[in-house]
């Protein structure tokens, strides 16, 4: 809510301004009776710190314009008075309407800057987050040995206490559990303290028979102050569970950018077989090289009484799978099994449950021509020594067949997204290190306008041609592995050294890969090491504002079902973790890819410094550059200035409004109307 009271208190801002002995800029002798302008752009003061970064790394990810300064950096700004404020058209301008800061005082005991920092936040009513700091009666809490605690925090179950769900953290379920991933390493470290008057717990944990406090609200001296006393990083789940929160408090539920908890699966090879793991070759016979793998091939498909239980999971979890499909690999099947495929009945009967994609008709390799007789393969090259392709033809019929299937069937389909076998025909380094060059026109052709990636290889979305990427993440679930036992053998034979009968690839490469200890029980390692794991690493994702799709494979829902066990803790962890005001966001890739080019052309707006968004008083003005919308969030009861009268703004979620937004017929601004 806008804070109208301290905004215009003439007496509370002489006043603060004599006890930290600042002078008063001129303007603000006008506050009283004109509501000054607080520009909508956060202050970040950082140390370098893991805390400061995580929060920073909250308001990138999310679009929310900042300005770092950097202590210790000899060239930086002396923040002063000239630095937060000044005056625009006759009006008393907050360059910031937050401030992050490392501790409560990062400048030292009776500093200038702090004293200024301290007079801006009381007169222009600006909130001030304390990244990390330890429990004492500066920040408003008791000392640690006086019914708090100080140490390690791994595991803790903390709580969203009463006033937190009133105010900032309402869109949490309530627990707040710190991660413990490892009994070897400690995670996290932190105090809790007793609160003393003027601070309001938000969030707390068990400290002997009473509790403590990890993050409130620290009131004094006309200012509001976020205290959060213990470390964190940007990954950790106990931060980003309360980002989002951290965030609105900072800005009063007023500030550029948006976020949502984003969670799709797309299912590749739905109709084709997937080439099966051999647990004694450590090899995939029939897929490239396999030395002895000769005969020895064996695929997975899902059966129809996999397809049975997929729709009544589906239902179950309240959670719609993408179902990416090779109309004719089903055929091939079909014919090659006495004309019979039970599996392509049940799901056609199934359409209209599943969200449906093109993955091209019998998914072959859209790039260069392979040579598979040398590992790893290479790209064919003609007498002339240039790369042969694929060629536009062959790529356009294999999209144009597969449509055609589909409507065949009755399958209904968004014809402008497509996802390549294994992402072929994009660059695949480092035997193939650009497109082919047929792809485009192909996609083109087909009016294609959302082209499916690898994020382990392109994070970026970029253009193809007319259309863009959409990376998504690969699951740690293996495409050639039907049963636990399978997936833990391969897991085991990646992860583990050479002296534990590993392929040392873990050693190989220290950097990106962890060798584990021992290899996993193969009876029980997926479920129990694996699973938590894979679960982990997609909910971070989830929580982080990540909106591009996870991929699997239709091998994953056959024999073992090996994908519902993470599918299932993802889902039931985060409905735990949530308020149903924030439910999972289950889009489609075309939704995804317009998001992210959105994010690209608001990231751009806001780095060459094109965007102009304030606050005076209750009205919100935003400006940016032709074709650009932008990223709001608003309390609710928000209203939008339309030609004529208003509208509500935005959707809601977790608590507020929030939506991309640009401005109406015959405005050259978004103008919006706060509730008083």
């Amino acid at each position: 809510m806008v804070n109208k009271n301290r905004m215009n208190r003439l007496a509370a801002v002489m006043a603060a301004a004599a006890l930290v002995s600042v002078a008063v800029p001129a303007a603000t002798a006008q506050a009283a009776v004109t509501p000054p302008r607080i520009d909508l752009k956060v202050l970040v003061v950082d140390d370098g710190g893991s805390s400061v970064e995580a929060i920073t790394a909250e308001l990138r990810d999310t679009g929310v314009p900042y300005t770092r300064v950097q202590l210790g950096s000899a060239g930086r700004p002396v923040i002063n008075a000239a630095f937060l404020s000044d005056t625009v058209d006759g009006r008393p301008r907050a360059k910031y309407q937050g401030v992050v800061l490392p501790n409560e005082n990062p400048f030292g005991e009776g500093s200038a800057e702090m004293a200024a920092l301290a007079a801006y936040e009381t007169t222009y009513g600006i909130r001030q987050v304390d990244a990390y700091t330890w429990a004492h009666p500066g920040v408003g809490l008791e000392y640690t040995d006086n019914g708090g605690y100080s140490g390690q925090l791994d595991g803790t179950q903390a709580a969203v206490t009463t006033a937190g769900k009133a105010g900032p953290f309402a869109y949490l379920g309530g627990q707040v559990t710190f991660e413990d991933n490892s009994a070897l390493v400690p995670e996290s470290y932190g105090y809790m303290g007793k609160p003393r008057p003027g601070y309001t717990s938000y969030v707390d944990a068990p400290v002997g028979s009473g509790r403590a406090s990890l993050v409130g609200e620290y009131a004094h001296d006309g200012r509001s102050e976020l205290v959060v006393t213990f470390g964190y990083n940007q990954y950790q789940q106990q931060f980003r569970l309360l980002a989002r929160g951290i965030v609105d408090w900072l800005t009063q539920g007023v500030h550029l950018g948006q976020s949502r908890n984003y969670f799709a699966v797309h299912v590749d090879d739905v109709f084709a077989p997937d080439a099966r793991w051999n647990k004694d070759l450590n090899c995939t016979p029939g897929d490239y090289a396999c030395a002895g793998g000769e005969g020895k091939e064996s695929t997975i498909r899902m059966s129809a009484a996999d397809a049975v239980y997929a729709a009544q999971w589906q239902t179950s979890k309240n959670f719609k799978l993408d179902m990416l499909f090779n109309g004719g690999a089903g055929e091939e099947w079909k014919a090659e099994n006495g004309g019979v495929d039970a599996l392509t009945a049940q799901l056609v009967a199934d359409r209209a449950k599943y969200r449906w994609m093109n993955h091209t008709y019998t998914h072959p390799f859209l790039g260069c021509v392979q040579n598979t007789a040398v590992t790893p393969w290479t790209c064919t090259k003609n007498a002339q020594g240039a790369i042969q392709y694929m060629s536009r033809a062959e790529i356009s019929a294999q999209i144009r067949d597969n449509n055609n299937w589909a409507a065949s069937k009755g399958i209904t389909l968004d014809k402008s997204e497509l996802v390549t076998g294994e992402h072929s025909g994009l660059k695949t380094a480092p035997q193939q290190p650009v497109d082919n060059p047929n792809l485009a026109g192909a996609l083109a052709d087909n009016g294609v306008k959302w082209a499916g990636s690898d994020n382990s290889r392109e994070p970026a979305q970029r253009a193809v041609g007319a259309a863009l990427t959409v990376p998504r993440h690969p699951m740690n679930v293996y495409y050639n592995t039907g049963t636990n036992a399978e997936m833990a053998d391969e897991y085991n034979w990646i992860y583990t050294s050479r002296a534990h009968g590993g392929s040392g690839v873990c050693e190989d490469n220290p950097a990106t890969s962890t060798c584990l200890a021992a290899p996993l029980d193969v009876n029980t390692g997926y479920v129990n090491y694996i699973v938590p794991a894979e679960a982990r690493t997609a909910l971070r994702h989830v929580l982080a504002n990540d909106p591009r799709p996870h991929y699997v494979h239709q091998s994953n829902l056959a024999e073992d079902r090996t994908l519902y066990p993470v599918l299932n803790q993802v889902l039931d962890t985060y409905r735990a973790l949530y308020a149903p005001s924030a439910p999972i966001v289950n889009q489609s890739m075309k939704d995804t890819g317009v998001e992210l080019q959105r994010r690209a052309a608001w990231d751009k707006a806001l780095a060459d410094g094109k965007v102009t968004a304030y606050r005076i008083g209750t009205d919100v003005t935003i400006k940016a550059p032709s074709g650009v919308v932008a990223p709001v969030t608003a309390p609710n009861g928000t209203k939008k200035q339309m030609l004529l009268g208003t509208a509500d703004f935005g959707t809601a979620y977790a608590g507020n409004r929030s939506t991309w937004t640009g401005p109406e017929l015959l405005q050259s601004a978004v103008t919006l109307k706060l509730p008083s």
